[in-house]
């Protein structure tokens, strides 16, 4: 299983749907909530230079918004 990590946000809309596709797919994934924890938003911008989320990071490739074609073919699924 790859390493799984969203930057999101409780009101984001696009964030709730990547979660519930990663869980409609059972992919684990770690979610960081970018409003809250000033840590996760500076690491969250480090990786993507951008401020929106969801920012998704699947081993080390960022994908911004939820781009599913882009999931899919990372995950290999």
């Amino acid at each position: 299983m790859k390493n799984v990590i969203i930057y999101s946000t409780p009101s984001c809309v696009y964030c709730k749907m990547a979660k519930a596709y990663f869980d409609e797919k059972g992919i684990k994934y770690d979610d960081k909530d970018v409003m809250v924890d000033v840590k996760a938003r500076e690491e969250m911008m480090q990786k993507s230079g951008q401020l929106g989320v969801p920012v998704i990071d699947i081993e080390g490739k960022i994908i911004v918004g939820f781009d599913k074609g882009a999931i899919k073919d990372i995950l290999g699924i």
